[in-house]
């Protein structure tokens, strides 16, 4: 968290905010970064992984409401999302439509106040090459979208991101929650955003053989996708253990998400906004004291 922080003041820590990918779950995310900004509630240092990194990307520029509304006002439009953008493009989520038209022309990020905004905010990325996990800072919004590209560039559905000769993919893949890194950062305490429940665990991927043989040029990212599952779940209890130490302060759903990964139900979507907002808003006493102890 800044060390003057709107509504929380004279925070000397370094907090960081986590925030987990998911697709269309992370409406969650937005509901709760929506509430944040309209509490003055800002943090030092931010990750964001895949949707997690896309929507966080509006509360550095402290535009609420914007990310809802970037998911769902352009669901029809058969270049923001649906097999007409894969066939015609190999991205089931238009690149061009999503990292360009939509912020630079329908619904403008505010630049300005990004580049203004004091906190560091890192996105997740996968290297193809060596499937482990990058944390490129995102320094200039309007120039450094790639990197958020790739850091929602899902294996199967989506066409590797090209970046000074390498090749990327979504940051899920090798980091899915990054606590840990957060912690490795310098952050003495986390907020973390999940989009998942309370008991949830992730499954090994029934889609491995499609994968292996699909992305046979990079071993090391199969390997990643293979045991991404163990990783996963070893962050979860990364998670619990930090929790328990009063270290990391967790924000989930209660229930499992009413919204898939890829969802084009606007009143699902808007469910999921309303459970983040609330979730958030439920936890606002015990989140200022975690703030502030």
């Amino acid at each position: 968290m800044t060390d003057k922080v709107k509504g929380v003041r004279n925070i000397k820590m370094s907090i960081g905010l986590v925030l987990e990918g998911g697709g269309m779950r992370g409406l969650f995310t937005t509901g709760v970064l929506d509430f944040f900004l309209e509490n003055d509630i800002e943090f030092k240092h931010i990750i964001g992984v895949s949707a997690g990194a896309c929507h966080a990307s509006s509360y550095i520029s402290r535009q609420p409401g914007r990310s809802f509304a970037v998911s769902t006002d352009y669901l029809s439009d058969k270049h923001y999302c649906g097999l007409y953008s894969f066939i015609t493009t190999g991205d089931l989520f238009g690149a061009e439509m999503i990292y360009d038209t939509i912020p630079n022309k329908l619904n403008p990020i505010d630049y300005k106040a990004a580049a203004e905004n004091p906190a560091v905010f890192r996105v997740v990325v996968t290297n193809c090459r060596t499937g482990q996990a990058e944390y490129p800072i995102i320094e200039d919004m309007k120039r450094d979208t790639i990197y958020i590209r790739a850091s929602s560039s899902l294996p199967i559905v989506s066409k590797p991101v090209k970046i000074n000769n390498e090749l990327y993919f979504d940051g899920g893949v090798a980091d899915s929650i990054p606590l840990a890194q957060s912690i490795k950062f310098g952050m003495l305490k986390n907020v973390v955003v999940l989009t998942r429940e309370r008991g949830y665990m992730k499954s090994p991927n029934k889609m491995m053989p499609y994968i292996r043989m699909k992305y046979r040029k990079y071993p090391e990212l199969i390997k990643s996708i293979e045991n991404r599952h163990i990783m996963y779940n070893n962050e979860l209890k990364l998670i619990a253990s930090e929790e328990k130490a009063g270290r990391a302060f967790v924000i989930s759903p209660n229930q499992p998400l009413p919204c898939d990964r890829v969802e084009k139900d606007v009143e699902k979507l808007r469910i999921c906004y309303r459970l983040g907002y609330n979730a958030a808003a439920d936890s606002l006493e015990k989140l200022k004291a975690f703030l502030e102890k």
